[in-house]
């Protein structure tokens, strides 16, 4: 079973004159790194015109489908209709998204079969990363 889950979704742009209606993203999961989330937006859904990629919990992603969560740089919230609602906080300002719900969930389902909530810290590989931080310091 291959460590990493790609999911295409739509993305529907918040915006008071938004370019684009509906956005193409992509949401990334690897187990080598358990406990974070990957959301990239494609260079013509950006300001920037390159791609953007935001990293972000788990569980934040989990929590926020059923209920409000998040309190730094990126928020997630059910919102009505089958909808959860994405804020990403920058300093250039702030960007929201409607996800479904049904495809959240999906993309969760997924990961829970690649790496159960509550065991990510069993796919840590420490002694890598230890080496990592080390190497420069000798």
């Amino acid at each position: 079973m291959s460590p990493v889950i790609e999911q295409a979704v739509q993305a529907r742009l918040v915006a008071s004159v938004p370019r684009m209606e509906s956005v193409p993203a992509t949401l990334r999961y690897d187990r080598t790194d358990p406990f974070t989330v990957h959301m990239a937006f494609p260079p013509l859904a950006t300001l920037e015109g390159t791609e953007v990629t935001w990293e972000f919990s788990r569980e934040l992603l989990a929590l926020g489908v059923d209920e409000p969560a998040g309190v730094g740089d990126v928020r997630v919230r059910p919102f009505g209709y089958g909808r959860t609602v994405v804020e990403f906080h920058a300093p250039e300002g702030t960007a929201m998204v409607h996800l479904r719900t049904s495809e959240l969930r999906r993309f969760l389902e997924r990961v829970q079969g690649l790496v159960p909530a509550g065991r990510e810290h069993l796919y840590l590989n420490l002694d890598h990363d230890l080496d990592e931080l080390l190497r420069d310091a000798c």
